[in-house]
């Protein structure tokens, strides 16, 4: 059973979700985090498929905080920039725009990424 704080949230996701989707010219960058680390990944919701991703844990980092979630963001630019991806649509996935989501966003927009 979903906690009250998950629905509201899966919520929030599907409204921010009919209003944006990827496409292959201006992928989604969607972002989750848990307790213990943050992930991220850039798709081509039209095809299906995850163009660049990055993680805490692909990157070695132990906890989930503010300065860990900006590498995370800043090795997801690094990676879409190598797949050919310059700009983007940001999908905070239901989560505030604040914190860890936040500093994903600035991460990715100082190694390059456009949105």
């Amino acid at each position: 059973m979903a906690t009250q704080k998950d629905s509201r949230r899966l919520r929030i996701k599907h409204s921010i979700r009919a209003k944006i989707s990827g496409i292959a010219e201006k992928p989604r960058l969607s972002v989750f985090r848990s307790n213990t680390g943050i992930y991220a990944q850039i798709i081509d919701d039209v095809k299906g498929h995850t163009l660049a991703a990055a993680s805490s844990k692909e990157l070695g980092l132990v906890n989930g905080n503010v300065d860990n979630a900006k590498q995370v963001g800043a090795k997801l630019a690094e990676k879409a920039l190598a797949a050919g991806v310059s700009t983007v649509v940001f999908d905070r996935n239901g989560y505030l725009y604040h914190g860890r989501v936040k500093a994903v966003a600035e991460g990715a927009r100082e190694g390059g990424l456009k949105f």
